[in-house]
């Protein structure tokens, strides 16, 4: 098969990093039902993600996520990458934050049966690979809740 034709691509992310805050997206969308993270800055050391929602999670709430996200990770779920186009995945990813420039193909980035979205960053093979998800702190102002985490081996 023919590679497909993606927008290029400006950085590097560390891969560990980078699945996990698929998986933080998808546990933020099936918690508390909010769009995939609108600003997120994803490093090595640590990494932050902004959601807007309605309140402040509570304390119970972000042991919850911390704890979602822990057990999605240890269930060793493939990584997987498939391409289609705009049609075929809108039908089953959000494509609300691809710039308008964005390639007929997109790639599809699944985290098992978790978490689907259109991604053309680096992410690993397995959850397996990932390590420990770990909530450092949050703020809420505004309806914009942002969570700062890490990884740790």
């Amino acid at each position: 098969m023919e590679e497909p034709v993606l927008n290029a691509h400006n950085k590097e992310e560390y891969p560990p990093m980078h699945t996990a805050e698929h998986i933080l997206n998808g546990t933020m969308a099936k918690l508390f039902g909010c769009p995939r993270s609108r600003n997120a800055h994803i490093e090595r050391k640590k990494s932050k993600c902004d959601y807007y929602l309605p309140a402040c999670p509570t304390d119970e709430q972000v042991a919850q996520i911390e704890q979602t996200v822990n057990e999605v990770i240890g269930r060793h779920l493939d990584v997987t990458i498939s391409f289609m186009s705009h049609e075929e995945a809108a039908a089953i990813v959000d494509l609300s934050k691809l710039p308008d420039d964005a390639s007929e193909t997109l790639r599809i980035v699944r985290v098992g049966d978790f978490d689907a979205c259109a991604c053309i960053g680096s992410h690993v093979r397995n959850t397996a690979e990932i390590g420990t998800f770990k909530i450092l702190s949050h703020d809420y102002e505004n309806g914009r809740w942002r969570v700062r985490w890490k990884v740790t081996e």
